[in-house]
């Protein structure tokens, strides 16, 4: 069992290598250094105050909803990392059927997180927007609504420039 195991990870190793050596898409960073340095201060700015564990699962949610795998893989290692639980990580795709591995706090970010990353299908409506704000003080809702808005950014330049899951190109 454990020859299986390892070589179905040397082969998506192998394969993660294979992705990225065949990626052909240009390299954000390098190509708007100066853009790509404002996101990352957005970013950054966005998750001043809030709790790690609601920032990971914002990025992972609307990483599934975006269909960005090097965003997901990316936000799932650092929910691990931070302690999260395999559950509740399993569980984020179908937080709605699923309320109880998730606070009413929690459940309110990841209704606007889907609204918001959604927005061309309805709007944000006003439920959602009321009950996200009954449970986050003005600031905080403020920096939830930002952390949205940098994780799609995020997504969609991930998306674009054909970034690989697997891959992490974050320094330290």
């Amino acid at each position: 069992m454990t020859t299986n195991t390892n070589t179905a990870a040397t082969d998506a190793t192998t394969g993660i290598a294979a992705a990225e050596a065949a990626r052909t898409r240009l390299d954000f960073a390098k190509a708007a250094p100066k853009v790509f340095r404002a996101i990352i201060g957005f970013d950054a700015a966005a998750r001043e105050g809030l709790d790690p564990a609601l920032v990971e699962l914002i990025q992972i949610r609307a990483s599934h909803l975006n269909h960005c795998a090097y965003c997901l893989h990316m936000h799932t290692n650092d929910a691990r990392k931070a302690g999260e639980s395999e559950d509740r990580l399993h569980m984020v795709a179908v937080w709605r059927e699923a309320r109880h591995f998730f606070t009413p706090k929690e459940q309110a970010a990841l209704a606007l997180t889907e609204a918001v990353t959604l927005v061309a299908d309805g709007g944000v409506p006003g439920t959602v927007y009321a009950e996200a704000a009954a449970h986050f003080e003005e600031q905080e809702l403020a920096h939830v609504l930002a952390l949205i808005l940098t994780i799609n950014t995020w997504n969609r330049v991930a998306l674009a420039t054909g970034k690989v899951a697997g891959t992490d190109e974050r320094k330290g």
